[in-house]
């Protein structure tokens, strides 16, 4: 194992679990990820291979056929596969949140038609919450769902839905007035559906249009779709919870337990940087020497070290946080936030060590480059964790008197 990145305290189960992981993302991910990448293809075979190895069911309880794992296990080996390609963590992460959702919010008949099925990853899951005229302001979505007898009818366009293709569940977020008088304050009057679907694009079910993949700069490989909802009838039993009125507490919580995600995401992808930039160094040669006997080499390569393992600290921090069953909001806007931006500055400088090479397709970092953007947007700008933390700083340190 090398010396970034470590963590203190795990079981010998969590350590042979990371072990496990690192071993399938060092000889089945990093030696496709660039071809497949470039090719914009689906990672079937490592999909099938992390069924296997039950990381679909990381965290789904044992009752329901999963391993029961703390969000501090789910986290690192997603850190792990991150560092082999972050599409592939992008594939777990949705399908988690959905599971996530389920297992903390669900009635014991969701629970049962689900998470079995879930932690063999034979439902896959997907989460939608963002639609095409806002991004974090959640208030405005403008999607709904209006009860007819026994069944919902829902209505409107959602946009970024990460496995919005090849997903046979996904959790929709919508509004629905059903017994929220008018004035009702937005936040309480949204509802979590539970939509099954088939797998692909186009009309995947009556009422429902999953158009096709977006093309992205980067994060390629996993689709990421729109969902367009005309009509779609959802028996009143795929109201997640059986309850209106909750589905913006369902989805926060889900999206807390995403920035983790995202953060160790973000670690991952540092720390593959890093490997590359110090691997490099070694070998290009300048002046008569390697480049790593360069001190501004040395000074670059010291200073995307230390965000390596300070990003790591914050991600774990949080995790244990979520885990211990306390509110972690503050810990993983946190998190989010400096992982992602230093995820974003440990690529730059990998790349500017690669020099002219960086710039060419053969060599990996120019993937990576092109990778660590999303992590700025994704579950959040920086500018919305920013405002987290600040409100919850100041509820923290209110003034008394």
């Amino acid at each position: 194992m090398p010396r970034l990145a470590q963590t203190a305290g795990l079981t010998d189960v969590q350590q042979e679990i990371l072990a496990t992981v690192r071993d399938f993302v060092d000889k089945e991910i990093i030696p496709v990820a660039t071809r497949l990448e470039h090719r914009d293809e689906y990672p079937t075979e490592i999909v099938e291979g992390l069924k296997e190895l039950g990381l679909f069911g990381l965290m789904i309880p044992e009752e329901y056929g999963g391993l029961g794992e703390s969000l501090l296990t789910y986290a690192l080996c997603v850190e792990e596969i991150a560092r082999g390609w972050m599409s592939v963590s992008g594939i777990i992460n949705t399908h988690f949140i959905v599971a996530y959702m389920l297992k903390q919010h669900g009635t014991q008949e969701q629970k049962d038609t689900f998470l079995p099925r879930m932690a063999l990853g034979e439902v896959r899951g997907a989460f939608s919450m963002s639609e095409p005229a806002l991004g974090s302001d959640v208030s405005a979505i403008a999607s709904k769902g209006v009860r007819e007898g026994e069944e919902y009818v829902l209505n409107g366009q959602k946009m970024w839905l990460t496995n919005g293709g090849s997903s046979t569940l996904a959790a929709v977020l919508c509004r629905s007035d059903e017994g929220h008088p008018e004035g009702t304050a937005p936040h309480k009057s949204m509802t979590t559906f539970l939509v099954e679907k088939e797998a692909g694009f186009g009309e995947v079910r009556p009422g429902l249009t999953i158009p096709g993949k977006i093309d992205k700069m980067g994060y390629k490989g996993v689709d990421t779709t729109e969902l367009i909802m005309d009509g779609l009838r959802i028996p009143a039993n795929r109201v997640l919870g059986g309850e209106t009125g909750r589905g913006f507490y369902h989805m926060m919580d889900g999206v807390e337990v995403g920035r983790v995600n995202v953060a160790a995401r973000g670690c991952g992808v540092a720390q593959r940087a890093f490997e590359l930039g110090i691997s490099y160094a070694q070998q290009r040669q300048t002046f008569g020497k390697p480049i790593a006997q360069h001190q501004a080499i040395q000074f670059k390569l010291a200073e995307m070290a230390t965000k390596v393992e300070a990003a790591h600290a914050m991600m774990v921090n949080a995790a244990r946080k979520k885990d211990s069953g306390e509110r972690n909001d503050l810990e993983a806007g946190m998190a989010k936030y400096l992982a992602s931006e230093y995820c974003k500055e440990v690529v730059e400088d990998a790349f500017r060590i690669h020099g002219g090479y960086g710039f060419s397709k053969e060599y990996e970092i120019e993937r990576l480059y092109r990778e660590a953007p999303m992590l700025l947007i994704g579950e959040g700008t920086a500018e919305i964790q920013k405002m987290i933390i600040g409100r919850r700083l100041l509820e923290e340190y209110r003034l008394q008197g």
